[in-house]
Order: structure tokens, then sequence, then C-alpha cells
């Protein structure tokens, strides 16, 4: 069975250890990208990062859109919420079922 993992600021990953997730505290990209790399090499199979980390790592996290594992998905966090979370989900259910399940086809 894969790992989960959630990288972010504290405050916004805190939390996510009470569900039995295992948390990663980033506070520069250096060090998310050395932590990305680990977390992808060493067995997790979903990784949650908060959008803002996304926005700083967003060249490291295109070397594994391509690969079935990790699973990169962004979260809201207290800081810097870009959108783009709900945006990539938005787009994968579309392409899954084939319409804009919010909207319908438009």
């Amino acid at each position: 069975m894969s790992k989960i993992a959630v990288m972010g600021d504290r405050d916004s990953i805190y939390g996510f250890r009470a569900l039995g997730l295992e948390t990663f505290t980033v506070t520069d990209i250096e060090e998310g990208a050395k932590l990305l790399k680990r977390l992808a090499d060493n067995g997790y199979g979903v990784i949650y990062m908060t959008e803002h980390i996304g926005e700083l790592l967003k060249k490291e996290r295109a070397k594994y859109e391509e690969r079935v594992t990790p699973a990169i998905i962004l979260i809201p966090g207290v800081f810097g919420n870009t959108g783009e979370g709900i945006a990539r989900v938005k787009g994968s259910v579309e392409q899954a079922v084939g319409s804009d399940i919010l909207f319908g086809n438009e």
C-alpha cells in the first residue's frame, strides 16, 4: 500500500496528522524540492501539497505529471491560495466524464 504525505506550511497541514497522514512542514523552496524528490522516490503514492508550496515548486512538480505515482494534489492552505487545486480537480473530472459537472456542457 502506498503512503500518503501532506506538504506545506505548518498552520495549513497540522490537522492532517490527526487523520493519520504524514505531514512535512516546508519553509523554503530548496527544502521543498528535496522533500518532494525524497517522497516520490520512497513509495509515497499520493502527495497533498498546499497551493502556495505547489506554486513555488511548479518546475519540480512538472517532473511527475506524466507518472502514475506520485499523484500530487494541490490543496488550499492559509497562505496564497491560487485556485489551481480546484481547477486541476475540475479538469480531471471533466476529462473522466466528458463534461463540466458544475455547469454542464456549455
